[in-house]
């Protein structure tokens, strides 16, 4: 029986969520040299996918973390999920800005987020997790308890394992970069002799250099 990770990463090269490129790779907006791209807003437009997406995040959150009073998503890309996990639970929905508004209230944190809430911080993907952990510590300094952050994909960066371990954050992820690689080369999206190259990459990818 196949695992849930690789039955979302099935999920997600279906419909182009995430795409592989090895020998083609994407810029990213950091200027990254990458063999992936990944988007997962566009498990919205499908909404069997969808409707899957959200159980299972709401199904994580309700086994982990029972003592959950408020759901927040992270601007832009968790914002949808967000509120749909927490329309299944029942529970307040707010999402966090990546900067203050720059007008009005000036708002970081969008909804309304009692101080001393339990929070189960929602994302759609953690790469370095710089991100991710800007929007913990806003719920943070608005004096709530973060019980940890679920999202959708991870690259599994150490960078990332290692800001969240510092920051206290555990994560839960429905998939990630090597259930995805996994699963490319059994449906022949990808070559075996690729996962040289994807496995390269990760190792440093703020320096990998595909020519070399």
């Amino acid at each position: 029986m196949k695992t849930l990770e690789r039955l979302v990463a099935e999920k997600l090269l279906r419909i182009k969520a995430v795409k592989l490129q090895p020998a083609n790779p994407f810029t990213w907006a950091s200027s990254w040299k990458s063999p992936i791209y990944c988007d997962n807003r566009k498990t919205l437009s499908y909404p069997a996918i969808r409707n899957f997406i959200k159980l299972e995040l709401a199904r994580t959150i309700s086994e982990k973390y029972e003592d959950a009073n408020a759901i927040a998503g992270v601007a832009t890309g968790a914002i949808a999920q967000g509120a749909l996990v927490a329309d299944i639970l029942g529970l307040p929905f707010v999402y966090i800005r990546a900067t203050p508004k720059d007008h009005g209230l000036e708002n970081l944190i969008e909804g309304e987020l009692k101080p001393n809430s339990k929070v189960v911080v929602v994302e759609d993907l953690v790469s370095t997790g710089g991100s991710s952990l800007k929007a913990v510590k806003a719920i943070r300094n608005f004096g709530c308890e973060v019980l940890g952050m679920v999202a959708i994909f991870t690259h599994g960066f150490p960078i990332a394992e290692e800001q969240f371990k510092q920051a206290k954050v555990p994560l839960t992820t429905l998939s990630n970069y090597n259930a995805v690689v996994e699963e490319a080369v059994r449906t022949n999206y990808i070559e075996e002799e690729d996962m040289a190259i994807l496995q390269e990459w990760r190792k440093d990818p703020a320096n990998w250099n595909p020519n070399v």
